[in-house]
């Protein structure tokens, strides 16, 4: 008999650790830009992605972005690819980058990843920018990482969703791969499914995470 996942969303890292917590598949909805930059290296080819706090970022709830770099590593060494980090601040030196991700960058260590590639946060412009062909991509912000974090952390499984436009698909073609991709998982898993808008104070993350659970809705009666 075919499993179908309740479909909810929620807001925050606190929400995002509280779907996790509760078995949920979580689905990261930060649309400007962790969201949206991972759903660009997907579509380049990126083999994985995850999420991941800043150092310095101080959450209502337990992060661990050194475990997450820690575990990317590892699936870097697997399948023997190379290491994107996307990091913040966009603008300025790059040694702020670097310092942003220090955690990240100790985990690949200790996972034996000696080079990794640092690049900015750009959203849809990031794919522009950066080969991500056949590479681990791990995106370190304030918002969307610190939410996908504290869900992997909680024992959740985690992906990323966006509605906006990327490099090459526009319309409704993001939201649906991402729907399509969460749907997926979620049956193979047999877990509920929960979109999490990344902040509550941003309306675009908010706004989005509700469409993606409305449209999943949708996509989810048409296989009944």
């Amino acid at each position: 008999m075919s499993f179908h996942p309740a479909i909810n969303w929620t807001a925050d890292a606190s929400g995002a650790r509280r779907a996790a917590l509760a078995g949920h598949l979580v689905v990261i909805v930060d649309i400007i830009d962790m969201s949206t930059t991972l759903e660009g290296a997907l579509e380049a080819g990126a083999l994985k992605v995850y999420g991941a706090s800043p150092d310095g970022a101080q959450p209502p709830v337990p992060v661990n972005p050194f475990g997450i770099g820690y575990q990317a590593g590892l699936a870097a060494r697997r399948r023997k690819v190379p290491v994107v980090i996307v990091a913040e601040p966009r603008l300025g030196p790059p040694r702020r980058r670097l310092a942003s991700c220090a955690s990240v960058r100790r985990g690949l260590q200790e996972a034996g990843i000696k080079e990794y590639q640092v690049v900015p946060n750009l959203g849809a412009g990031t794919a522009q920018a950066v080969d991500f062909r056949r590479k681990i991509v791990i995106a370190v912000t304030a918002s969307g990482g610190v939410a996908y974090d504290a869900a992997f952390n909680a024992g959740g499984t985690c992906l990323t969703a966006t509605i906006a436009r990327t490099a090459r698909s526009k319309g409704l073609e993001p939201g649906r791969r991402g729907i399509q991709r969460a749907l997926t998982l979620a049956r193979r898993l047999r877990k509920n499914l929960t979109f999490v808008a990344a902040s509550s104070q941003s309306l675009e993350d908010v706004l989005a995470a509700r469409w993606l659970s409305q449209f999943a809705r949708v996509m989810t009666e048409r296989w009944l």
